[in-house]
């Protein structure tokens, strides 16, 4: 099925092709800077759903109906100490940079949402959101469970 875009529509999913452009690099960078392997993995499995939501964006901009089912195995996210993570900062840097991106790329798409006129389009903006909120979360559990983010 063809979709067609309103001039709002292309441009700010040309936007969110940016910014998950910036989020599969930071996710991959930050992959080989993170001191402790769990957070390596995740890191890893957050940049392939980024590059899973730059390809739903693609795809609308090609004007297609697009596949927003997740087609990559989830790897389970293996444990580490907690005390080893919570001495590195820099991994904590790493963790804070990335939820805040986060935090703006989910907030852009809650505008986009509102201002799409096609369902497909605030449909796909809406699991993408989700996908956002769902990363956000994964980050802060780790942070919250390794020291980084203390909630009083």
């Amino acid at each position: 099925m063809q979709i067609q875009l309103s001039q709002k529509e292309r441009m700010f999913l040309e936007d969110g092709k940016i910014q998950e452009e910036v989020c599969v690099e930071k996710y991959k960078d930050y992959s080989q800077q993170a001191a402790d392997a769990q957070l390596k993995q995740l890191f890893t499995k957050l940049s392939g759903e980024e590059q899973h939501h730059q390809n739903i964006i693609n795809e609308m901009l090609q004007g297609q109906q697009p596949n927003l089912s997740h087609n990559q195995t989830q790897q389970p996210v293996t444990q580490s100490t907690p005390q080893r993570a919570m001495n590195n900062q820099h991994d904590k840097i790493l963790c804070t940079d990335l939820l805040s991106t986060e935090k703006y790329v989910s907030g852009t798409y809650d505008i986009d949402i509102f201002e799409s006129a096609e369902p497909i389009v605030r449909q796909a903006m809406q699991h993408l959101q989700q996908d956002e909120q769902r990363h956000g979360q994964e980050l802060f559990n780790y942070m919250n469970s390794h020291g980084m983010y203390d909630v009083k």
